[in-house]
């Protein structure tokens, strides 16, 4: 396991450019130090709170909830036919009373854990004074919060930017090439979405999963503090744990390429079920033309067609998008 590279931020706020082209994870200390939202938290959790709730629009949040044995490991249930944690909607100001409550009992602690909770639609204002300067790239910005969580290794699409505004939180990073060695679970039957390890990253059973030890040799950590990022790129697997009782980040994803185009999981899940149970001479057939005209970047092999006549092979733009997913709806039915 490698640390991770780490830049002083002299300009806070501002992501470095050289960061926002790196295809390697990078550490920024200190980026969002200056935000009024991390200087409040320096002077305790209830400060921050009230500070939280001065924009709050009380709309429920997604909160997932779990009996302190699950000891803040969002997971699977012990027969994988669900989770080990309940899904509550409650008002912000709830959420964090609950939070007060079992922080100060000197009982186990319930894990409660806020993901992605758009900022600008719950929390408007929040960020005219606590903003990443990254408006050219569209961003969607989002809040996490909660007591110790431990987030299992997954990947996003969208290449991320996460300020850490209170608590410590440890990033635990693999490559994308490192998915096989991860025990990778169910990828319909997900605690938020996304794929993720079936290892629990605190506490490795090698004898279970004996190949996690290769991912280990070429992976990465780092702690963060308040005030301090991490960039991640797209596609690198995490898992993210919440070191602290009460933690909060703020994070900022954006894609490489227009929304319009779509996610690539829906693309994946759609070939899963129509060709994974092909026999395996037409799969060999499948993988070929899916490197022809997906994962080929040489357009040059279209030159036999006339430009006009392309379609898709020539690009796709908005409308084209648009009509494809229309003539995908129509044949889905």
């Amino acid at each position: 396991m490698q640390e991770l590279r780490e830049i002083e931020c002299e300009h806070l706020s501002t992501v470095p450019e050289m960061v926002l082209e790196s295809s390697v994870p990078l550490v920024l200390r200190g980026l969002v130090a200056d935000w009024p939202a991390t200087q409040v938290a320096s002077k305790g959790a209830n400060n921050l709170c009230d500070y939280i709730t001065s924009f709050d629009r009380n709309l429920p949040l997604t909160v997932y909830r779990g009996d302190p044995k699950i000891e803040g490991r969002i997971f699977y249930n012990d027969d994988f036919t669900g989770f080990n944690f309940d899904r509550l909607k409650m008002p912000l100001c709830d959420v964090l009373e609950a939070l007060a409550v079992a922080n100060s009992s000197p009982e186990p602690s319930p894990s409660f854990y806020v993901g992605s909770t758009m900022i600008d639609h719950w929390l408007p204002g929040f960020r005219e004074d606590n903003d990443l300067a990254l408006d050219s790239l569209e961003p969607l910005v989002s809040l996490w919060f909660g007591n110790q969580s431990k987030v299992a290794a997954h990947y996003d699409f969208p290449n991320n930017v996460a300020c850490n505004v209170a608590g410590r939180r440890r990033f635990t990073l693999f490559p994308p090439e490192q998915a096989d060695n991860l025990y990778v679970g169910p990828i319909d039957l997900t605690p938020s979405g996304q794929a993720i390890s079936l290892v629990d990253t605190t506490n490795p059973d090698l004898s279970k999963y004996p190949n996690y030890e290769l991912a280990l040799e070429s992976g990465f950590h780092a702690e963060l503090t308040a005030g301090d990022a991490i960039y991640i790129p797209s596609m690198w697997w995490h898992h993210v744990q919440a070191l602290d009782d009460f933690n909060v980040l703020v994070n900022y994803w954006w894609r490489s390429t227009p929304a319009y185009l779509g996610a690539p999981a829906n693309a994946l899940m759609h070939s899963v079920m129509t060709m994974s149970g092909l026999p395996s001479e037409q799969k060999k057939v499948w993988k070929e033309i899916f490197a022809r005209y997906v994962f080929n970047d040489d357009l040059d092999n279209f030159d036999h067609i006339p430009e006009h006549a392309r379609g898709a092979l020539g690009g796709v733009d908005e409308k084209a998008a648009k009509a494809i997913k229309a003539r995908l709806v129509h044949f889905l039915k």
